[in-house]
Parts: C-alpha cells; structure tokens; sequence
C-alpha cells in the first residue's frame, strides 16, 4: 500500500513539477523583448501542445543566443575597432561618396546597423557565373602579396572546394597570412575532411565558426541553430567578394536533385574591403586569440574616383530588426520599379505589407523565387504569401532553371543590393548575413540584366493558378506558414 502511495506522491510531484516549468516558459516567453505578438503566440501554443517536446524545442531553438561570453566577446571586438573615418588616409576627395539626397536616407539606416559610412572610390565587377567567381578567387589568392582573408558558411570539399584550399595552400607556402574561417554546421564535412587538415600543416590559420561541440553542453551555453551565414573574402586589403554563393561547385552535389545552384558574386576593389576586413575581424577575434585590430589601422589604399558603397552586417549581437527595417526602407523607396530575388521567402508581417504597398502605389513589383526549393517546408510557407502579393499586383515570378540562391534587389535603376542575406525569420534574428548596398546606375544596370536573365528562365505564377488552388494545399502553406517564428 505504501508503495502505491508512493508513486501517487511521486506522479503528482512530477507532474506538477512539469507544469511549473511550463508556466516558467510561458512566463519567459512572455518577458522576452524584441518579440512580435504572433511569435509568442505561437511558442505560448507549442510549449502548451506538446508537453515534453515542446519545452525541449524551446530550449533549443526559442531563443536568439550565441552564448553570454561569446556575444561579449564579439562586442568587445567591434568597440575596440578603429572607426573608418579616422583611418589615415580617410581624408581623400575620393572617398566622399556621391549619393542623391533623396536615397542618403537608405545609407543612414546602414550607418545604424554596423556603424560603416557609405564610401566612394570602389570599383565593381559581376562574375559570370559560380565557376568564373572561383576563378577569379583562385587568381586573387595567387596574387596575394600580404593576406588573404576568408570566411564561408558552406565549404565542400569539391572540385571549387579544393581549389580554394590547394590557393590557400600555395599563398601560406609563399609567406601570404592565410586565414579562413568556415561555420560549423555548413561546413562540417571540411572541417573534419584530410583537406582541413592540409590547410593546417601548411601554415593556413583555420577557425571553426560557432563550434557545436557537444549538442547537449551547446544547449546550454546558447541557441545550437544559429550560425554564421556569411560569405566574406579580403585580400591584401584593397579586394572583397560579396554575394550570395557558398565556396562549392554550382552542382552543390550535398544537394545535387536541385542543382546548379545559381549565385550572384560580385569582386569589389577600393575602401569597401577595409569594411569587410571589420566583420571578418569581429568573426575571427570573437573565436581566436589572434588580434588583428592593426590590421584596421592601416592607412587607406590610394583610391580611384569609383562607386559608393556601404557594407551593412547583421546578426543576432546586432539590433534584431535590423535587416528587415533595411529591406524595408528599401521597398518603401521605389518608385519605379523594384526586383527582388531570394530563395527563402518567409516574411514578417511588415515586410509583406511593404511589398503589397509597393505595388499598389504604382511601382512595377516584380520578386523572383525558385520554383523547386531544397527546403519543402519553406517553400510551402513563401507560397502562403503569394495571394495577398499577387492581390495587392506584385508580379511573381518562380525560376527553373535550378536552385536560383541569389540574394539581390534593384531599385529604381540606381540602388542595389547584393550579400548573403535571405527574406527569411532566419536571416532576420538568427543567422550572421553581410551585404553590400550600393548607389550606382552602372552597376545597378548590370545586376538588373541578370534579373532578366533569371527572369528569362522563369513562369510567371497566374494569380488564378493560385485561386484554384485546392484546399489541402493552402491547408499546409498556411499551417506550415504560421510556423514562422520558429521556422
């Protein structure tokens, strides 16, 4: 008998025990800043819903943290920084940046994410494609005089993998500084390859971004799911690379059922490395004794009249609503035309309203997804969106041929901007992006013919096709879509 009571005892402690960590979620959730009304409800539903596997999910992924000491460090880093404007040489008639005051709006709220002015005297160059931006990597690094800086969220140990490798190889065999940093998780196959390990014995500085280690001891000293999403070169101080394409071959062969990947990668020469070279630097001393703040206090290379550019960085030790409020000062600054293209479509609700209104007040609207995505349960959600956009007159459009992954937006013919960050909850609050804005209409031309080009290979989505969609699918996309917040 008095084991029974026992175990009757035993239950009701355990039971209220449970309950009591529910309420304690609930009660964080609820306190916790920076947090729309629909993402609580929606973590409020999951930890009430499933009792255990809702309390694991929310500590494992309900939470924007990278971890106290690390989120620390990475400030501390950026603090310590030399500003740009007090780098000798700063004060060239070139560097001034020549931008039109009815888009200077655009490049302060830039200012107010990473801290970088926008700068003149930059010279741009569009890659053709995935292998040419390889190529033109490979060269670079061959040419390298004093370092080579490099930073991807996906590495593959493939044909374009293992060029960059084999040009890091010979630049440290020569006596260039090689340091390459590749997150955790994306390039996990690498990090643990015999390749890695080449790089190491022959002098390569390699850093792991956002180490997992042991998923369990990750759990507790911040969030295991978010990660480092840059793509981020610098060499010799005067050349960077941004886009959106991972250091892989476009067959991306992990993935190979949704190939080619098509990419846009953009080689930069003038101020705008030294801006790329501080978000490398914040990445690389937030997870290496190795101080390279003298790095930032070169003076300036001699630069060129050029183009004006700004390097705008964003991530979880960054004010959270920072890219979206970027996207949307864009948006809401077209009054032409505007064309997007992202792979991952899963908006808050103020960018989805910025959009529509784009469209309603006469702009030519036009965004451009894949049509086969390698993630379904994204897809579904973006296509939860496509009716109220193609209400409102935004012309979607879906590519096929391939995975389009490029991360691009035109403005009016004169704005533009290029980088590694998606449309996406995650790109918003979870993942480290780096993008470039640029005011220039050459370059901004240029960007906007390779729209076309994708635009050439894509259907048009018929607002009736999505009317007449059956039921179970809008079911799903809604359902699926309403996991945003944790998505």
């Amino acid at each position: 008998m008095n084991g029974i009571s026992d175990s009757i005892v035993l239950a009701a402690l355990s039971a209220a025990l449970h309950l009591a960590i529910q309420w304690l979620l609930i009660i964080r959730v609820l306190l916790k800043p920076h947090r729309d009304p629909r993402a609580r409800l929606t973590w409020v539903v999951v930890i009430i819903a499933l009792p255990i596997g809702g309390i694991i999910t929310y500590l494992l992924f309900g939470e924007t943290n990278i971890g106290r000491k690390r989120a620390e460090r990475m400030r501390t880093v950026m603090a310590q920084a030399p500003t740009l404007q007090a780098t000798p040489g700063a004060n060239s008639p070139n560097l001034v940046p020549q931008i039109p005051e009815c888009y200077q709006h655009l490049f302060q709220v830039g200012h107010t994410i990473s801290g970088f002015q926008p700068v003149g005297g930059n010279h741009a160059q569009i890659l053709q494609d995935s292998n040419a931006a390889i190529e033109a990597l490979v060269a670079d690094i061959d040419a390298a005089q004093d370092h080579v800086h490099l930073l991807f969220y996906i590495w593959l140990a493939d044909y374009n993998g293992l060029k960059v490798a084999q040009a890091l190889i010979r630049a440290a065999s020569r006596g260039v500084i090689c340091r390459a940093m590749a997150d955790d998780l994306g390039a996990r196959a690498m990090i643990h390859s015999k390749h890695w390990r080449e790089m190491h014995a022959a002098g390569v500085q390699l850093a792991r971004a956002l180490p997992i280690g042991n998923p369990i001891l990750r759990m507790l000293g911040g969030r295991i799911d978010l990660r480092n999403h840059r793509k981020i070169v610098v060499i010799d101080d005067h050349i960077t690379y941004c886009g959106s394409q991972n250091c892989a071959d476009p067959e991306f062969r992990v993935k190979a059922k949704y190939a080619p990947w098509v990419d846009l990668m953009i080689r930069f020469e003038g101020p705008i490395a030294r801006q790329n070279q501080h978000l490398f630097a914040s990445d690389w001393m937030a997870h290496v004794d190795d101080d390279i703040h003298a790095l930032l206090r070169r003076p300036l290379p001699v630069a060129q009249p050029g183009i004006s550019a700004q390097v705008i960085g964003t991530g979880p030790t960054v004010r959270y609503s920072a890219m979206p409020e970027l996207f949307e000062a864009l948006i809401y600054s077209a009054r032409h035309s505007l064309v997007i293209t992202t792979p991952y479509y899963v908006p808050d609700e103020p960018l989805q309203a910025a959009l529509c209104a784009s469209a309603r007040r006469g702009v030519e609207t036009l965004i451009i997804f894949p049509q086969r995505n390698d993630s379904r349960i994204v897809a579904a959600a973006s296509r939860s969106y496509y009716a109220e956009l193609l209400n409102a007159g935004v012309q979607i459009y879906e590519y096929v041929g391939g995975l389009l992954h490029t991360k691009s937006l035109t403005l009016d013919g004169e704005i533009s901007l290029i980088g590694s960050a998606n449309m996406d909850r995650r790109s918003f609050e979870l993942n480290y992006e780096n993008n470039i804005l640029v005011y220039d209409p050459g370059l901004t031309q240029q960007i906007r013919q390779r729209q076309q080009h994708y635009l050439d290979s894509s259907v048009r989505v018929d607002p009736n096709d999505v009317a007449n969609w059956p039921r179970h699918r809008r079911l799903v996309n809604n359902i699926t879509a309403m996991l945003g917040p944790i998505l």
